[in-house]
């Protein structure tokens, strides 16, 4: 029937013409015609039922057009068909189907492709039980003998196994077997194929299926790690990528599957690592971290450090066509690109323990064979520790002593593999550290800029050691002289060197903190000068050392001689950059820095600063829905970075914030917006308002209090955790502040948190804790009210309270936890065990007051509980813990 219907379909002489004349001027890129009026006519030929079944057959038969037409046809065809497919009529579906077929071996190759393409994104669409013939149509072409037919079928599979590798190993009504099961063997016959295109198609196939490790692969992996052995010398590049490609899936997914070959397997990456193809090198040399990372035994590995640590250090050199090379000889005059400027992203404000890892910021940089081969020297030195470095100092000290200018390449690479073991080998090299260090500091002022800047890199790797030995003399001279080295290349004229020393000044401050404070002048005067002198990019880099500078030092930061070197460029910057100017957001976020440690030091500058947030805010809220009034394209993270500075002014000035208030209405606005990173930072300034100046929010405070609570209560709880856990917070906040008129919320609001710490282990960490410490507060502010309801929450609460350390916010969860025992005695008894552990986890309790309340709750059970009841409870307690009670007199 189907192919009766397809043959009765025969495109119009006229219609052909038009689509292949549209299409011609589409790819010609001569043509004159305005392309969006080619693409709009295109899409107006879309709405023909047949027009697909032109594509398909302009695709197939117009033999008589030029290859890049038919080729336009067909990616035209497939676009049209990831959205169309499923609506079109059965018997168009069926004529495209029964056009593509034939092409799989078409002469030309392109052509070939496209099909494989196309048919890949129907095989999506409706499966392989929606084309019984291809399944047949491939094993005929894979079984023809003939390179088109045999090229083309594979290369369609190959697409498949790519896109959609599941289908494949799923059972087909009406075939015996699943299709994976009739594939497999031909993949392998193709890895002994005289043909590089067939070895590549279908090693790669096969490679699809690591992950999902079907059965019929898994029974015939011999089969196919004897397969990879025979394909390890493959005369392709392509080819011997692939294998070390499979190698590495393996020891990731598999690694029981290689354990018995382990020692050839090693020897092959050794000698792969060190291929002429540098792809195919750093493929190999992802074998090394990977193979660290699967936990295997570190012996097998450990013999062969000898010969793979050498050959990580020659690879570590920089290649003769890396970006870097070009980019170092840039000179600081000039002005950066745009596309110099990576983008940058603000984290919004999260109160609480931080779960999110600190990744080095190398997205935007490309992965090559010196960065990989430098992170599995790191991951070796971490596992391996200083057994390495037998092997390794001779080397580094041989490529540093190589003189003369061709060698500095090789100097270059000592000194970055002396960085990447800074961490796994410290143990060793600390009783070296003076030499290192002397070593290094010359170096920040080579001739070649590229050693100038790792030298950078590399003395920050060792900066804790340095900041633990400035306790004397002999180590405050190394530090004073690190620290100088790095503000004099904060001043180099080469942009990379001026990034990379910033960079590692900024992890110095972290590390040195207060130990900062008799340098500050100097450092400020070094950091003001770039400041003045940086091109956009670097600037961002200078931003983020002067707010990690005074995040290190505090209030040290607030003298007359410091903030006359500090503010006065910041401000001329701050009138120069424009609302609308993405620039501003890292000097947002340095405002936001210094005000925290200026404190009511800042107040002199937080008018205008303070202002300006509000503009900003009430900008964006307009440009939202109305772009040409507001004059700027609406841009959520302006109000995600004012909110930010607000808090932190409002964290710096205390209740002084006060008389600059005119934020209560445009706050509740931001906590109702729909972009969850506004809501996330509203909540966070409504928490640390609530802490300082709790009466500016009193009109509206029924409004906050019930919005705050709906982000707890929501279905999509895990999506928008950080918004959840900010919101929770500023209740607490809010609730020790004004007292009973906390109370038409608080069971709406227990009601979200009690679901919360009863599932905690799926959830964040701080989220739960937060939940905790809400819960307290309410209670302690509203006992009446919550205490009938303990026994539905006190165990998990208890288990909650007691992973929380010491700090203010816990005291007031227990000064919650003993009003509600005051209130109903009896709720706490079937959790009395969980209580006192909780209890137990206080180190100490510093509030006096608080510690005597404690004491009363543990000796009233204690006499409730008669007849040994007591002693019962007491002995289901570790040791330690009961030890921790005894400071309560039990």
């Amino acid at each position: 029937m189907a192919a009766a219907g397809s043959a009765s379909w025969q495109p119009q002489e006229e219609g052909l013409k038009e689509i292949c004349g549209l299409l011609e001027q589409q790819i010609s890129p001569s043509s004159s015609a305005d392309k969006s009026q080619i693409w709009q006519q295109l899409q107006h030929y879309s709405q023909f039922p047949d027009f697909n079944n032109y594509l398909a057959f302009i695709l197939a038969r117009a033999e008589g057009k030029s290859v890049e037409i038919r080729q336009a046809a067909g990616l035209l065809l497939k676009n049209n068909l990831r959205t169309a497919y499923k609506m079109m009529s059965p018997a168009h579906q069926q004529y495209i189907k029964s056009e593509l077929l034939p092409c799989l071996g078409a002469a030309d190759k392109h052509i070939r492709s496209t099909v494989g393409t196309i048919i890949s994104v129907v095989v999506q669409l409706g499966g392989i039980l929606g084309w019984p013939e291809l399944l047949q149509a491939f094993i005929n072409c894979l079984d023809s003998n003939d390179l088109n037919h045999m090229e083309g079928a594979m290369d369609a599979l190959s697409k498949i196994c790519e896109d959609i590798p599941q289908v494949l190993d799923s059972d087909v009504p009406g075939l015996a077997e699943r299709p994976i099961n009739i594939f497999l063997p031909r993949l392998f016959q193709f890895f002994q194929s005289p043909h590089a295109s067939l070895r590549k198609l279908s090693l790669g196939s096969v490679n699809q299926y690591i992950m999902l490790m079907p059965s019929a692969l898994y029974a015939s992996v011999d089969k196919y790690l004897h397969g990879l052995f025979g394909l390890a010398n493959d005369p392709a590049a392509e080819v011997r990528k692939l294998v070390c490609a499979a190698f590495v899936q393996l020891i990731e997914v598999r690694p029981s599957v290689l354990e018995p070959h382990m020692k050839n397997v090693i020897e092959y990456m050794l000698q792969v690592n060190k291929d002429t193809d540098d792809e195919v090198a750093l493929e190999a040399c992802e074998f090394w971290s990977a193979y660290c990372d699967a936990q295997l035994p570190p012996e097998i590995l450990r013999e062969y450090l000898p010969r793979l640590i050498p050959i990580l250090l020659s690879n570590m050199a920089y290649a003769d066509d890396d970006e870097s090379l070009a980019e170092a000889e840039e000179d600081e005059s000039l002005p950066d690109r745009d596309q110099d400027l990576k983008p940058r992203f603000h984290t919004s404000r999260f109160h609480g323990s931080e779960d999110a890892e600190d990744d080095d910021d190398d997205s935007f940089n490309v992965w090559n064979l010196r960065k990989c081969s430098a992170a599995a020297l790191d991951v070796l030195s971490n596992v391996f520790g200083d057994e390495i470095l037998p092997t390794l100092m001779p080397i580094i000290q041989a490529k540093l002593a190589a003189t003369g200018d061709e060698a500095w390449k090789d100097r270059e690479a000592a000194v970055l593999a002396l960085g990447a073991v800074g961490e796994g080998c410290i143990n060793g090299l600390y009783p070296h550290l003076s030499e290192i260090v002397a070593f290094l500091i010359p170096l920040l002022d080579d001739k070649f800029p590229l050693i100038r800047s790792i030298s950078c890199w590399t003395l920050s790797r060792f900066s804790k050691y340095i900041v633990q030995d400035s306790g004397h003399q002999k180590g405050y001279e190394q530090f004073d002289a690190a620290l100088m080295g790095l503000l004099r290349r904060i001043l180099d004229t080469n942009k990379r060197v001026q990034e990379a020393a910033c960079s590692a000044f900024a992890t110095l401050e972290e590390e040195a903190a207060e130990e900062l404070a008799p340098r500050l002048e100097v450092i400020l005067q070094h950091l003001m000068c770039a400041f003045g002198k940086y091109q956009r990019r670097n600037l961002r880099i200078v931003y983020d050392a002067i707010g990690t500078l005074a995040d290190a030092v505090g209030g040290e930061l607030n003298q007359p001689v410091y903030l006359e070197i500090l503010m006065p460029p910041l401000i001329a910057k701050w009138h120069q950059v424009p609302n609308s100017d993405k620039d501003l957001f890292p000097l947002l976020e340095c405002f936001t820095s210094i005000a925290q440690a200026l404190g009511t030091g800042f107040t002199q500058f937080a008018q205008p600063v303070f202002q300006r947030c509000i503009n900003i805010i009430q900008t964006q809220q307009l440009a939202k829905v109305d772009p040409v009034s507001a004059g700027v394209q609406y841009d959520k993270e302006f109000i995600v970075c004012s909110l930010d500075l607000l808090s932190g002014l409002t964290e710096g000035l205390g209740s002084g914030i006060e008389s600059l208030s005119n934020l209560r209405d445009l706050l509740l606005q931001c906590c109702m917006d729909d972009a969850s990173d506004v809501r996330q930072s509203a909540f966070a300034l409504l928490g640390d308002l609530a802490r300082v100046c709790p009466v500016h929010l009193h009109p509206r405070l029924s409004e906050f209090l019930d919005i705050a609570a709906k982000q707890l209560n929501t279905p999509k709880l895990k999506e928008t955790i950080s918004v959840a856990n900010n919101a929770c917070w500023a209740i607490g906040e809010l609730a020790i502040k004004v007292r009973q008129e906390i109370s038409p919320i608080v069971m709406t609001v227990i009601s979200c948190l009690v679901p919360i710490l009863q599932h905690a282990e799926g959830l964040n960490k701080s989220l739960v804790e937060n939940s905790a410490i809400t819960l307290g507060r309410l209670a302690w502010v509203c006992p009446d009210l919550v205490s009938p309801h303990m026994e539905h929450f006190m165990q998990s609460w208890c288990i909650a309270l007691s992973m929380i350390r010491d700090d203010i916010e816990k005291e007031d969860a227990f000064r919650g936890l003993c009003a509600m025992v005051r209130a109903n005695p009896s709720g706490a008894l079937s959790s009395l065990v969980f209580m006192c552990k909780a209890i137990a986890s206080w180190h100490e309790i510093r509030s006096e007051e608080l510690h005597n309340e404690v004491c009363q709750v543990l000796h009233g059970y204690k006499q409730m509980l008669r007849n040994g009841a007591w002693d019962q409870c007491m002995s289901a307690l570790e040791p330690p813990v009961k030890d921790k009670l005894s400071k309560y007199q039990v």
